[in-house]
Protein backbone atom coordinates (compact mmCIF):
# COMPACT_ATOMS: atom_id res chain seq x y z
CA UNK A 1 0.00 0.00 0.00
CA UNK A 2 1.41 3.66 -1.30
CA UNK A 3 1.51 5.90 2.42
CA UNK A 4 0.05 8.58 0.06
CA UNK A 5 -3.08 7.46 -0.34
CA UNK A 6 -3.29 7.22 3.73
CA UNK A 7 -1.41 10.41 4.72
CA UNK A 8 -2.94 12.98 1.99
CA UNK A 9 -6.64 12.68 3.11
CA UNK A 10 -5.44 12.71 6.92
CA UNK A 11 -3.47 15.88 6.20
CA UNK A 12 -6.37 17.64 4.12
CA UNK A 13 -8.65 16.30 6.77
CA UNK A 14 -6.32 17.71 9.73
CA UNK A 15 -5.66 21.33 7.67
CA UNK A 16 -10.18 21.44 7.10
CA UNK A 17 -10.04 20.98 10.91
CA UNK A 18 -8.00 23.74 12.08
CA UNK A 19 -10.11 25.85 10.14
CA UNK A 20 -13.13 24.63 11.47
CA UNK A 21 -11.37 26.18 14.77
CA UNK A 22 -10.10 29.20 13.36
CA UNK A 23 -12.16 32.53 14.28
CA UNK A 24 -11.21 36.25 13.23
CA UNK A 25 -10.20 37.11 16.88
CA UNK A 26 -7.33 34.94 16.37
CA UNK A 27 -5.75 36.84 14.03
CA UNK A 28 -6.67 40.01 16.16
CA UNK A 29 -4.30 38.06 18.77
CA UNK A 30 -1.23 39.17 16.99
CA UNK A 31 -1.76 42.57 17.57
CA UNK A 32 -3.07 42.45 21.03
CA UNK A 33 -0.27 40.14 22.03
CA UNK A 34 2.24 40.39 19.75
CA UNK A 35 5.10 39.32 22.06
CA UNK A 36 4.50 35.88 22.65
CA UNK A 37 2.93 35.34 19.25
CA UNK A 38 6.46 36.67 17.80
CA UNK A 39 8.47 34.29 20.55
CA UNK A 40 6.42 31.06 19.12
CA UNK A 41 6.98 31.55 15.63
CA UNK A 42 10.65 32.79 15.70
CA UNK A 43 10.91 29.62 17.74
CA UNK A 44 8.86 27.35 15.35
CA UNK A 45 10.35 29.51 12.07
CA UNK A 46 14.08 29.82 12.54
CA UNK A 47 15.28 28.28 15.89
CA UNK A 48 14.08 25.13 15.08
CA UNK A 49 15.90 24.47 11.71
CA UNK A 50 18.59 26.11 13.20
CA UNK A 51 18.78 23.37 16.29
CA UNK A 52 18.24 20.58 13.83
CA UNK A 53 20.93 20.95 11.50
CA UNK A 54 23.11 21.84 14.46
CA UNK A 55 22.49 18.56 16.22
CA UNK A 56 22.74 16.90 13.10
CA UNK A 57 26.05 18.53 13.20
CA UNK A 58 27.04 17.65 16.17
CA UNK A 59 26.12 13.90 16.33
CA UNK A 60 27.86 13.13 12.76
CA UNK A 61 31.81 12.84 14.48
CA UNK A 62 30.34 10.20 17.33
CA UNK A 63 29.44 7.80 14.29
CA UNK A 64 26.15 8.00 14.53
CA UNK A 65 25.61 8.38 10.70
CA UNK A 66 22.72 9.76 8.92
CA UNK A 67 22.10 8.89 5.39
CA UNK A 68 21.49 12.26 3.01
CA UNK A 69 18.04 11.02 2.89
CA UNK A 70 17.79 10.68 6.46
CA UNK A 71 18.84 14.31 7.22
CA UNK A 72 16.94 15.70 4.62
CA UNK A 73 13.98 13.90 6.49
CA UNK A 74 14.79 15.39 9.72
CA UNK A 75 15.09 18.90 8.65
CA UNK A 76 11.52 18.37 6.41
CA UNK A 77 10.38 17.52 10.25
CA UNK A 78 11.74 21.22 11.76
CA UNK A 79 11.04 23.23 8.44
CA UNK A 80 7.24 22.00 8.59
CA UNK A 81 4.50 24.18 10.85
CA UNK A 82 3.10 23.48 13.54
CA UNK A 83 1.14 20.44 14.24
CA UNK A 84 -2.52 20.74 14.09
CA UNK A 85 -2.65 18.29 17.41
CA UNK A 86 -0.95 21.02 19.80
CA UNK A 87 -3.70 22.76 20.34
CA UNK A 88 -5.48 19.23 22.00
CA UNK A 89 -1.73 19.32 23.82
CA UNK A 90 -2.15 22.89 25.24
CA UNK A 91 -5.59 22.24 25.85
CA UNK A 92 -4.64 19.31 28.36
CA UNK A 93 -1.26 21.65 29.85
CA UNK A 94 -4.19 24.07 30.96
CA UNK A 95 -2.25 26.46 28.59
CA UNK A 96 -3.24 29.31 25.90
CA UNK A 97 -5.79 27.86 23.48
CA UNK A 98 -6.15 31.16 21.91
CA UNK A 99 -2.20 31.62 21.44
CA UNK A 100 -2.02 27.74 20.10
CA UNK A 101 -4.16 28.01 17.91
CA UNK A 102 -3.17 31.48 15.87
CA UNK A 103 0.59 30.31 16.36
CA UNK A 104 -0.42 26.93 14.30
CA UNK A 105 -2.34 28.64 11.84
CA UNK A 106 0.39 31.60 11.41
CA UNK A 107 3.32 29.26 11.23
CA UNK A 108 1.24 26.82 8.53
CA UNK A 109 1.05 30.35 6.39
CA UNK A 110 4.55 31.29 6.76
CA UNK A 111 5.91 28.18 6.23
CA UNK A 112 4.28 27.92 2.43
CA UNK A 113 7.45 30.65 1.87
CA UNK A 114 9.72 29.31 4.48
CA UNK A 115 10.07 25.66 4.05
CA UNK A 116 10.61 25.63 0.51
CA UNK A 117 13.29 27.96 0.90
CA UNK A 118 15.33 26.27 3.82
CA UNK A 119 15.15 22.57 2.20
CA UNK A 120 16.36 23.76 -1.26
CA UNK A 121 19.50 24.54 0.84
CA UNK A 122 19.39 21.13 2.50
CA UNK A 123 18.86 19.16 -0.98
CA UNK A 124 21.74 21.12 -2.43
CA UNK A 125 23.88 20.80 0.52
CA UNK A 126 23.42 16.87 0.70
CA UNK A 127 21.46 15.93 -2.10
CA UNK A 128 24.62 14.87 -4.74
CA UNK A 129 24.97 11.80 -3.19
CA UNK A 130 21.46 10.72 -3.86
CA UNK A 131 20.80 12.55 -6.53
CA UNK A 132 17.96 14.18 -4.81
CA UNK A 133 16.32 17.35 -6.03
CA UNK A 134 13.60 19.72 -4.46
CA UNK A 135 11.12 20.77 -7.56
CA UNK A 136 10.41 24.21 -5.63
CA UNK A 137 7.02 24.97 -7.84
CA UNK A 138 5.73 21.55 -6.90
CA UNK A 139 5.85 21.79 -3.29
CA UNK A 140 4.40 25.66 -3.43
CA UNK A 141 1.38 24.20 -5.81
CA UNK A 142 0.88 20.81 -3.15
CA UNK A 143 1.07 23.23 0.22
CA UNK A 144 -1.37 25.40 -1.37
CA UNK A 145 -4.15 23.09 -2.35
CA UNK A 146 -3.49 20.36 0.86
CA UNK A 147 -3.18 23.16 3.23
CA UNK A 148 -4.44 26.63 2.50
CA UNK A 149 -7.44 25.51 0.77
CA UNK A 150 -8.79 23.04 3.50
CA UNK A 151 -7.88 25.73 6.37
CA UNK A 152 -9.68 28.53 4.27
CA UNK A 153 -13.19 26.42 3.76
CA UNK A 154 -12.70 25.38 7.37
CA UNK A 155 -12.25 29.10 8.44
CA UNK A 156 -15.37 29.91 6.20
CA UNK A 157 -17.44 27.19 7.10
CA UNK A 158 -16.97 28.64 10.67
CA UNK A 159 -17.63 31.90 10.02
CA UNK A 160 -20.84 31.20 8.45
CA UNK A 161 -22.04 28.18 10.48
CA UNK A 162 -20.78 27.83 13.81
CA UNK A 163 -22.65 25.47 15.18
CA UNK A 164 -22.17 23.15 11.98
CA UNK A 165 -18.60 23.79 12.16
CA UNK A 166 -18.55 22.81 15.77
CA UNK A 167 -20.13 19.80 15.22
CA UNK A 168 -17.55 18.60 12.45
CA UNK A 169 -14.77 19.47 14.34
CA UNK A 170 -16.05 17.31 17.38
CA UNK A 171 -16.17 13.93 14.92
CA UNK A 172 -12.90 14.96 12.91
CA UNK A 173 -10.65 15.25 16.66
CA UNK A 174 -11.94 11.91 17.37
CA UNK A 175 -10.35 10.50 14.18
CA UNK A 176 -6.99 12.52 13.94
CA UNK A 177 -5.53 10.49 16.34
CA UNK A 178 -6.48 6.65 14.95
CA UNK A 179 -5.62 7.59 11.59
CA UNK A 180 -2.22 8.69 12.17
CA UNK A 181 -1.93 5.68 14.31
CA UNK A 182 -2.99 3.77 10.84
CA UNK A 183 -0.51 5.64 9.11
CA UNK A 184 2.27 5.05 11.51
CA UNK A 185 1.77 1.21 11.30
CA UNK A 186 1.20 1.26 7.63
CA UNK A 187 4.93 2.77 7.80
CA UNK A 188 6.00 0.68 9.91
CA UNK A 189 5.63 -2.50 8.70
CA UNK A 190 6.69 -1.60 4.78
CA UNK A 191 9.93 -0.40 6.31
CA UNK A 192 9.89 -2.54 9.11
CA UNK A 193 13.80 -3.51 9.04
CA UNK A 194 15.27 0.09 8.00
CA UNK A 195 13.35 1.45 10.94
CA UNK A 196 14.64 -1.01 13.79
CA UNK A 197 18.18 -0.56 12.11
CA UNK A 198 18.73 2.97 12.25
CA UNK A 199 16.32 3.32 15.64
CA UNK A 200 19.04 4.17 17.10
CA UNK A 201 20.72 6.80 15.50
CA UNK A 202 17.31 8.30 14.65
CA UNK A 203 15.04 8.19 17.78
CA UNK A 204 18.56 9.75 19.97
CA UNK A 205 18.52 12.50 17.34
CA UNK A 206 14.63 13.16 17.20
CA UNK A 207 14.38 12.93 20.87
CA UNK A 208 17.30 15.41 21.33
CA UNK A 209 15.38 17.31 18.55
CA UNK A 210 11.85 18.01 20.84
CA UNK A 211 13.91 17.99 23.63
CA UNK A 212 16.08 20.75 22.60
CA UNK A 213 13.37 22.48 20.76
CA UNK A 214 11.18 22.21 23.93
CA UNK A 215 13.89 23.60 26.18
CA UNK A 216 14.21 26.33 23.98
CA UNK A 217 10.33 27.39 23.99
CA UNK A 218 10.83 27.22 28.08
CA UNK A 219 14.01 29.82 28.09
CA UNK A 220 12.44 31.99 25.44
CA UNK A 221 9.28 32.61 27.98
CA UNK A 222 11.04 32.61 31.07
CA UNK A 223 13.78 35.19 29.64
CA UNK A 224 10.59 37.66 28.54
CA UNK A 225 8.53 36.83 31.73
CA UNK A 226 5.42 35.85 29.98
CA UNK A 227 2.44 34.01 32.05
CA UNK A 228 2.34 30.40 32.49
CA UNK A 229 -0.10 29.29 30.09
CA UNK A 230 1.72 31.25 27.18
CA UNK A 231 4.85 28.86 28.43
CA UNK A 232 3.07 25.96 28.64
CA UNK A 233 2.13 26.96 24.78
CA UNK A 234 5.45 28.25 23.78
CA UNK A 235 7.16 24.73 24.81
CA UNK A 236 4.19 22.47 23.30
CA UNK A 237 4.26 24.94 19.62
CA UNK A 238 8.25 24.55 19.18
CA UNK A 239 8.26 21.57 20.44
CA UNK A 240 5.16 19.92 17.94
CA UNK A 241 5.54 19.92 14.51
CA UNK A 242 3.34 19.00 11.22
CA UNK A 243 4.72 15.28 10.68
CA UNK A 244 1.84 14.61 8.26
CA UNK A 245 2.69 16.97 6.44
CA UNK A 246 6.33 16.57 6.09
CA UNK A 247 5.32 12.55 5.40
CA UNK A 248 3.32 14.26 2.75
CA UNK A 249 6.07 15.81 0.97
CA UNK A 250 8.58 13.00 1.42
CA UNK A 251 5.79 10.66 -0.26
CA UNK A 252 4.37 13.05 -2.96
CA UNK A 253 5.21 11.57 -6.55
CA UNK A 254 5.12 15.84 -7.91
CA UNK A 255 8.10 16.30 -4.97
CA UNK A 256 10.60 13.79 -3.34
CA UNK A 257 8.50 10.61 -4.39
CA UNK A 258 10.92 8.66 -1.45
CA UNK A 259 9.42 7.02 1.66
CA UNK A 260 12.75 6.58 3.43
CA UNK A 261 12.52 10.23 3.72
CA UNK A 262 9.04 10.13 5.59
CA UNK A 263 10.74 7.79 8.47
CA UNK A 264 12.40 10.28 10.58
CA UNK A 265 8.87 12.05 10.27
CA UNK A 266 7.50 8.72 11.64
CA UNK A 267 9.85 8.51 14.52
CA UNK A 268 9.33 12.17 15.42
CA UNK A 269 5.90 11.54 15.87
CA UNK A 270 6.16 8.97 18.14
CA UNK A 271 9.02 10.59 20.29
CA UNK A 272 6.89 13.44 19.93
CA UNK A 273 3.66 12.08 21.61
CA UNK A 274 5.52 10.53 24.31
CA UNK A 275 7.32 13.48 25.46
CA UNK A 276 4.90 16.04 25.36
CA UNK A 277 2.27 13.69 27.20
CA UNK A 278 4.51 13.23 29.40
CA UNK A 279 4.76 17.40 30.01
CA UNK A 280 1.38 17.59 30.40
CA UNK A 281 1.57 15.40 32.77
CA UNK A 282 4.12 17.15 34.84
CA UNK A 283 2.13 20.35 34.29
CA UNK A 284 -0.48 18.21 36.07
CA UNK A 285 1.08 17.00 38.77
CA UNK A 286 2.13 21.05 39.33
CA UNK A 287 -1.73 22.54 38.99
CA UNK A 288 -2.57 19.77 41.66
CA UNK A 289 0.16 20.88 43.84
CA UNK A 290 -0.33 24.44 43.93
Amino acid sequence: MNAIFIVLPILTLLMFDLGLTLKPQDFKLIAQRPKPVIVGLVGQIILLPLIAWAIIQVLSPFNFHLSPLFIIGIMLVACSPGGSSSNVFSMLAKGDVALSVTLTACSSIITLFTLPLIMAWVTASVGEATDIQLPIGNLLIQNIVLMVVPISIGFIVNIFREQTAAKIHNVLKRIAMPALILLVTVFFFQHKQTIVNEFTSLGLTMTLLILATTGCGALLAWLLRLTTKERRTLVIEIGMQNAAQAITIACSPLIFNNEIIAIPAIIYALMMNLILLAYVGMTKIHSFEK
